[in-house]
C-alpha cells in the first residue's frame, strides 16, 4: 500500500475480518492523490465516493473507470487481478469495501443466483458495474467516514455499518423489474407513476393528498398506490418521507440553516415535530448528528 500528496488526505484501512476489510480515503488538499494497493483477483472491490470523484486506473494506464459524486464502482475478474491504482480528485472522499469472493459468497449462498454475477454462467466473467448510491447507502457511508467511538467499539461499528452497505446494495427495486409486472408493462402507467414521484418531490413541504396526485396524474388510487409500489420499492408517502429525511441531512451538512429552516423547508411546520422525524430516521437530533459531523 502507497500513498501520495498525504498533507490534507488521510487513509484509513479497518480489517473486519480475514480476507474482508475497508478503506477510507479522504482528500481534502487541491492536489489529486495517489493511492496504490495489491489486490489479486480473489477478492471483489466494491467503491462508495462520497464526495468528488475518482479514478481507477488499470494496465499501466491504459485503462481508466471513474466514479463521481454518490456513484459507485464494483470491480470483479476472476482472470486477473485489479490492484488498486486510484487517483483522488481534490476535495473527495471515497468509502471501499474489498473482500475475498469465496468471503462474499458465504454472505449470499441461499440467495446466489439473485446476484447477477453469482450465477453458474457468470462465475468466471468478469464483471463491472456503475450505478448511483441510494439514499440509504449515503447515509451509512457518512456514519463509516464520520463518527466519534471509543476505540474499543470502533471496530464493531465499522463491521455492522460494512454488512449493512452491502445489504443496502443489493437491495434492488429497480426499473429492470418492471418487465416481471403485467400491470406496469404499459409505458404510459410507468410514466403516470414516475411523475406522480416528480411532484412530490416538487411540493414535499405540502404534498398532495393520495387522491389529489391519483387525479393529477391520471390513474386510478388503486394504480397509483400498487404501480408506486412495484418501481420504487415503497409506498408514496413512505418514499417521500425517506427523501425528505435524506434532503434535511444534506441540508444540516452545508452548515448554512439551522434546525427550524430545515424543517420548514421539508414540511415541518415545528421545529419539535422535525426533529421527531429525524430521530425516528436516523436515531439522533439533528443537533446531535451535525455535532457528530463536526467531531469526526
Amino acid at each position: 500500500m502507497s500513498i501520495e500528496n498525504t498533507a490534507k488526505g488521510s487513509y484509513h484501512e479497518v480489517l473486519i475480518e480475514d480476507g474482508f476489510y475497508v478503506l477510507k480515503i479522504q482528500n481534502d488538499s487541491s492536489d489529486i492523490q495517489k493511492v496504490g494497493r495489491e489486490i489479486d483477483s480473489s477478492f471483489i472491490q466494491f467503491h462508495f465516493c462520497l464526495k468528488g470523484s475518482a479514478k481507477f486506473v488499470f494496465n499501466d494506464g491504459r485503462y481508466a473507470l471513474e466514479v463521481s459524486e454518490e456513484n459507485s464502482l464494483l470491480l470483479y475478474n476472476k482472470q486477473v487481478d485489479l490492484p488498486l491504482n486510484l487517483e483522488l480528485n481534490s476535495n473527495s472522499w471515497l468509502v471501499s469495501v474489498i473482500m475475498t469472493i469465496r468471503k462474499f459468497h458465504s454472505l449470499f449462498s441461499r440467495e446466489a443466483n439473485y446476484i447477477p454475477f453469482l450465477s453458474e454462467d457468470n462465475k468466471d466473467k468478469k464483471y463491472y458495474s456503475q450505478e448511483e448510491v441510494s439514499p440509504a447507502i449515503a447515509v451509512v457511508l457518512s456514519q463509516v467516514i464520520n463518527y466519534n467511538l471509543h476505540p474499543s467499539v470502533k471496530e464493531l461499528y465499522i463491521k455492522g455499518k460494512v454488512y449493512e452497505l452491502i445489504s443496502l446494495y443489493f437491495n434492488k427495486s429497480t426499473d429492470a423489474d418492471i418487465e416481471q409486472c403485467p400491470f406496469l408493462v404499459d409505458e404510459d402507467n410507468v410514466r403516470r407513476i414516475r411523475n406522480a414521484k416528480e411532484i412530490i418531490i416538487a411540493r414535499m413541504a405540502e404534498p398532495p393528498t393520495l387522491s389529489e396526485l391519483s387525479n393529477e396524474i391520471g390513474l386510478s388510487l388503486k394504480k397509483l398506490k400498487e404501480g408506486f409500489k412495484q418501481i420504487y420499492g415503497d409506498s408514496v408517502f413512505s418514499f417521500l418521507f425517506e427523501y425528505k429525511m435524506e434532503y434535511a441531512r444534506k441540508m444540516l451538512e452545508t452548515g448554512k440553516h439551522n434546525v427550524n429552516e430545515v424543517g420548514l423547508k421539508v414540511g415541518y411546520s415545528t421545529s419539535s415535530h422535525f426533529i421527531a422525524a429525524f430521530k425516528k430516521k436516523y436515531g439522533t437530533t439533528p443537533k446531535k448528528y451535525l455535532m457528530t459531523l463536526v467531531q469526526g
